[in-house]
């Protein structure tokens, strides 16, 4: 087997897809967490804080010239990209729970019965012939 119809025959498989899926869908997440954080979230708490915006936070270790920039630690946006990985790991957390008391409850749940086979021919007879000779007594 050659290596494209080996890469062909793993590429179309359902897991692989699905792994795709997930992943468009969870950058998009991603992005949308991330303008909630910068957008919503962090101005109340940078005005709540003295009118900080934590985008703006830096450590300068060396301050800039006409012709080089400021050398800085952005202390801010590292906070800012805590608070988008809280948020985007306890929303997977809340769906693996979801997903995990639905299994739960799917293997908790009793089986229905099963209908017992019907009776073969010769049991039907043998029952048949059991009945005749108890009414015949």
């Amino acid at each position: 087997m050659t290596m494209l119809a080996e890469f062909k025959k793993f590429a179309v498989k359902g897991n692989v897809v699905d792994m795709a899926v997930g992943i468009i869908i969870g950058a998009a997440f991603g992005k949308i967490v991330t303008a909630l954080v910068g957008g919503v979230i962090m101005p109340p708490i940078g005005l709540i804080l003295g009118g900080v915006d934590f985008a703006d936070l830096a450590y300068v270790l060396k301050a800039g010239t006409e012709e080089l920039p400021a050398v800085t630690i952005n202390y801010g946006a590292f906070i800012q990209t805590v608070v988008d990985f809280l948020i985007i790991s306890f929303s997977v957390f809340m769906v693996v729970k979801g997903m995990n008391n639905l299994k739960k409850k799917e293997a908790a749940a009793p089986a229905t019965p099963a209908a017992p086979p019907a009776p073969s021919k010769e049991e039907v007879l043998l029952t048949e012939i059991r009945d005749l000779l108890k009414n015949k007594s």
